[in-house]
């Protein structure tokens, strides 16, 4: 890849101050509740669920239910094309950190949670409707999500993302409306009880191609299961109070935007079928402009083809072309490994000295 193509990442806290930045998708979750005159009002109860949920989650040693409370920050990543300072918003995810009250210490919760992406949006919103209205026998155009895909590693094995982040990032979604899921016997301390399904859905094979596997889990206390998108192993690679850190934010975004799915009445039973038509449920306190989410996706999709796709197009798709996710993260993982070799080299040595 030429060096001038590289990204930048910022942070902006996410509480009830919050202020959508310029370049933040209107359609993201948390940039729709931090609109109107109920703004602060949404703010603080959307994260006043979270932190219940967390601690509901964190129930050993903490007897009154408050010991934690979580901050959540906006990731956005700006990608530099031609290196001259001309940038694009690629992705923006969620980071939480975890404040232990008890201890009186901040612990690192996830990095992903949510995920917002205009090329996803593109994609969606313009690219497969515009390819279903054309090939009615073909669900997907050749090469769907590919450059999105490659997007998202080169993200992942940059100089900006590790100097930020020390763990790869665990996407938490909603389960697919078009899948049948099942129970199984599996069942995790923290993430429950595991459930699987015969077909993996679009948005499974979409993630597939940045590298990610899926995981469907129904925590204690959850109407549904969740979708979880990760690198690595789920199970071993997260603590406990990471893992409920992404459960608590994530649960209590879907339980805002889909009530029907994750506040409903009743549980997700042993063969589980998702349903935006389910009338059984509770709404939250919060304000959320479902209608708007869904028309806005498509003004987006237009937006990044207009302002990334035709303009970058060639370099774009010679890059894709190019671009060896498993030589760049095998390239990495030799540095990391001779960085480690060296520092442990250098702590021999001034052992020796000292003695």
């Amino acid at each position: 890849m030429s060096k001038e193509f590289n990204c930048s990442i910022k942070h902006i806290r996410f509480d009830e101050n919050y202020q959508p930045a310029d370049s933040t998708r209107l359609t993201t979750n948390f940039a729709n509740l931090a609109r109107g005159e109920h703004r602060q009002e949404n703010l603080r109860k959307t994260l006043t669920m979270i932190n219940n949920r967390f601690n509901a989650l964190a129930h050993w040693d903490n007897l009154t239910a408050d010991r934690y409370s979580v901050e959540v920050d906006i990731i956005s990543v700006d990608l530099d094309v031609k290196g001259n300072g001309q940038t694009f918003p690629i992705i923006e995810t969620l980071k939480t950190t975890i404040v232990d009250h008890k201890e009186n210490k901040r612990i690192d919760g996830m990095v992903g949670n949510s995920f917002s992406s205009y090329v996803r949006d593109y994609d969606f919103s313009i690219v497969l409707p515009e390819h279903r209205d054309k090939n009615l026998a073909s669900i997907t155009p050749d090469n769907f999500g590919e450059l999105h895909g490659k997007l998202f590693q080169y993200l992942l094995n940059s100089e900006a993302y590790n100097a930020h982040f020390h763990k790869k990032p665990v996407i938490c979604l909603s389960v697919s409306t078009s899948k049948t899921y099942y129970r199984t016997v599996n069942q995790h301390p923290v993430l429950g009880i595991e459930y699987k399904q015969d077909e993996y859905s679009l948005t499974d094979d979409y993630f597939h191609k940045m590298g990610l596997t899926v995981r469907y889990f129904k925590p204690e206390g959850s109407a549904a299961p969740l979708a979880f998108y990760f690198e690595g192993d789920l199970l071993s690679d997260y603590t406990d109070l990471e893992l409920i850190s992404a459960i608590s934010t994530m649960e209590t975004f879907q339980k805002i935007y889909r009530p029907e799915i994750y506040n409903a009445n009743s549980s997700a039973g042993q063969v589980y079928q998702p349903s935006l038509n389910y009338q059984d449920y509770s709404l939250t306190q919060v304000v959320y402009d479902r209608a708007e989410r869904s028309q806005m996706a498509v003004t987006q999709g237009r937006f990044t083809e207009t302002h990334f796709i035709k303009p970058y197009q060639t370099i774009l798709e010679e890059w894709a072309a190019n671009y060896d996710v498993t030589g760049e993260t095998a390239q990495k993982e030799a540095a990391q490994k001779e960085a480690a070799q060296k520092e442990a080299a250098d702590k021999e040595t001034a052992r020796k000295q000292a003695a």
